[in-house]
C-alpha cells in the first residue's frame, strides 16, 4: 500500500513539474509577429477595376462613397469581375523572396463586398461575380505551403452594403446615405449580430489558422460591443492576433497609417505604408517609393521597435502591378543578405545619428501621396538596433563616403570584438578613437541599395 502511495505521489508530482515545465516554456501568440517584422498588405476589391467611367475615381478604393454609387450599380462591377490572372502562389512566393513573413489581405473592405465565400451574406465574390471562386481557399493553400501567417483585413465601422451603419452620429463615410437615407430606423448593434459576426466566423472557420483579424474603422463600435468582438474571435482563434482597430483598447497593439513613429515605442506597434499613391489599383497612380527609400523605411521602422506592412493593390485580373514587382525584386535581394538585421531584432540604447557627410540637403524622391506622411526624402545617416547581448547592428542608409564615422558606440562604451560588413568577404578595417569609430568600406564592395549593414559584435 506504502509503494502504491508513494509510486502515485512521484507520479503526481513529476506531472506538476512537467506541466510547469511546459507553461514556462509556453510561447506568447505575439512572438512570430514580433520577430517577423514584416509583412504585405493587400488591398483588392471590386475597386480595383482602377477607374470610374474612365477617369481617377474619386477616394479610389472609397469611391463608391465618393461618387454615392447606388448598391444596384455597384453590383454591376461584381458582375464583371473575372480575375483571370490571379494566381495564389505567385503572390505569396514574391511576398515570401521579399522576406515577408505574414500577408493582410482585405477580405471585406468598405464597399461591403466579401472578396471571399460568404454564405451569410450574398455580396460577395462567389455569388456575384462569373468567376465563382473563393481566392482565400488558394491564398490559405499557398500561406502553409510557403510558411506566412494568412491574416485578414475586415472593415468594422464602415460598410456601405448594410442598412445598419450610421452616418451622422459617428462621423464621415461610415453609413450609406444615398440608399438608407432614414438614419434613424439604423441599429449598429443588429449589422455586427447579422452580418459582422456571421462573417468573422466564416473567416475564422473556413482557411485553417489566421494569424490575425486586421480591422479597420472602429468609429461607432462601443467599449462592449469591442470587447464582444475580441471574446468571440479568440473563442474560435485563442491564438489570433487583433490590431487596436478593434476600438476602446482592445487590440494587441497599434496601428500607425501611413506614418511612422518619431521615436522607439515601448507598445507594439506597425506601420502600414503604401508603395505608391495608392492603397487599391489605379491606372493613374504613377508615383511609386524606390527601393532605396523603402528599405529606408524598413530600417526605421524596425530599430524603432515596429513592423512594416507594405502595400500592394493588383489589378482586377489580380495581376501585380509591375512596378511593385521591380520594387520587391530589389528587396530581395537586399534581404538575403542583409535579413539577419532585421528579424527577431530590438532597439538599441542608441536610436540614430547623422552622419557627418550630411550638409542639410535632401533629395525628394516622391511627391505628395495620398494621406501618406512618410518622409519622401533620402540623406546620409545611421540607425541602430540590437540582437541578443552582443551584437549591434549599424545601417549606413545613402551614405557617400567610404569611410564612416560613428559617435555612439563609443559613447555607449561599447567594447567591440569585430565588425563585419553583411555582403561582405573581405576584412573590414575600423578604429577607435577618442569620440568616434571610423569604419571603413572596402573600395571594391558592391551593394544591392545604398544601405549598409554592420554587425558589430561587442564584450
Amino acid at each position: 500500500m506504502l509503494k502504491k502511495y508513494v509510486a502515485s505521489f512521484s507520479l503526481a508530482f513529476f506531472l506538476v513539474i512537467g506541466i510547469a515545465s511546459a507553461q514556462s516554456i509556453k510561447t506568447d501568440k505575439m512572438d512570430w509577429w514580433k520577430d517577423g517584422k514584416f509583412g504585405l498588405f493587400i488591398h483588392w476589391g471590386l475597386y480595383s477595376i482602377g477607374h470610374w467611367k474612365n477617369a481617377a475615381q474619386k477616394g479610389n478604393e472609397h469611391f463608391m462613397y465618393f461618387e454615392r454609387i447606388p448598391i444596384k450599380e455597384y453590383t454591376k462591377i461584381a458582375e464583371t469581375f473575372y480575375p483571370k490572372q490571379f494566381n495564389a502562389d505567385l503572390w505569396v512566393l514574391r511576398a515570401k523572396k521579399a522576406g515577408m513573413k505574414y500577408i493582410v489581405i482585405t477580405a471585406k473592405h468598405h464597399d461591403g463586398f466579401a472578396m471571399y465565400n460568404s454564405p451569410s451574406n450574398n455580396f460577395n465574390i462567389v455569388n456575384l461575380s462569373p468567376w465563382h471562386k473563393d481566392p482565400m481557399v488558394d491564398l490559405a493553400k499557398a500561406c502553409k505551403k510557403y510558411g506566412l501567417k494568412l491574416c485578414f483585413y475586415y472593415s468594422l465601422g464602415r460598410d456601405w452594403e448594410s442598412p445598419n451603419t450610421v452616418w451622422n452620429k459617428v462621423g464621415a463615410k461610415s453609413g450609406n446615405t444615398w440608399d438608407y437615407p432614414n438614419e434613424s430606423k439604423k441599429d449598429y448593434q443588429k449589422y455586427i449580430d447579422e452580418k459582422v459576426k456571421p462573417q468573422l466566423k466564416e473567416l475564422l472557420s473556413q482557411y485553417g489558422p489566421i494569424g490575425m483579424i486586421w480591422f479597420d474603422t472602429p468609429e461607432g463600435t462601443t467599449p462592449s460591443q469591442s470587447e464582444d468582438l475580441r471574446n468571440f474571435i479568440l473563442h474560435i482563434q485563442p491564438n489570433c492576433i487583433i490590431n487596436n482597430r478593434i476600438g476602446n483598447g482592445f487590440g494587441d497593439y497599434i496601428v500607425s497609417e501611413q506614418k511612422i513613429s518619431a521615436g522607439k515605442e515601448v507598445q507594439a506597434w506597425e506601420a502600414c505604408i503604401t508603395m505608391s499613391r495608392k492603397w487599391g489599383y489605379s491606372k493613374f497612380d504613377n508615383e511609386w517609393k524606390s527601393p532605396e527609400l523603402l528599405v529606408r523605411q524598413l530600417v526605421e521602422v524596425v530599430c524603432k521597435g515596429g513592423n512594416l506592412l507594405w502595400n500592394i493593390g493588383p489589378t482586377d485580373l489580380g495581376e501585380l502591378p509591375p512596378t511593385s514587382v521591380a520594387n520587391l525584386k530589389v528587396i530581395e535581394q537586399w534581404m538575403k543578405v542583409n535579413g539577419e538585421a532585421i528579424y527577431g531584432t530590438k532597439p538599441w540604447s542608441v536610436l540614430n545619428e547623422k552622419s557627418i557627410s550630411f550638409n542639410g540637403s535632401q533629395e525628394d524622391v516622391m511627391g505628395k501621396s495620398d494621406a501618406d506622411l512618410t518622409s519622401k526624402n533620402i540623406f546620409p545617416d545611421y540607425y541602430y538596433n540590437q540582437k541578443g547581448e552582443n551584437v549591434i547592428y549599424l545601417f549606413a542608409r545613402s551614405v557617400k563616403e567610404k569611410k564612416l564615422q560613428v559617435e555612439s558606440l563609443v559613447k555607449q562604451g561599447i567594447k567591440i570584438k569585430a565588425i563585419k560588413l553583411l555582403g561582405n568577404t573581405s576584412k573590414i578595417s575600423w578604429e577607435n578613437k577618442k569620440d568616434k569609430t571610423t569604419i571603413d568600406i572596402p573600395e571594391d564592395f558592391k551593394a544591392v541599395l545604398p544601405v549598409y549593414v554592420f554587425k558589430i559584435e561587442f564584450s
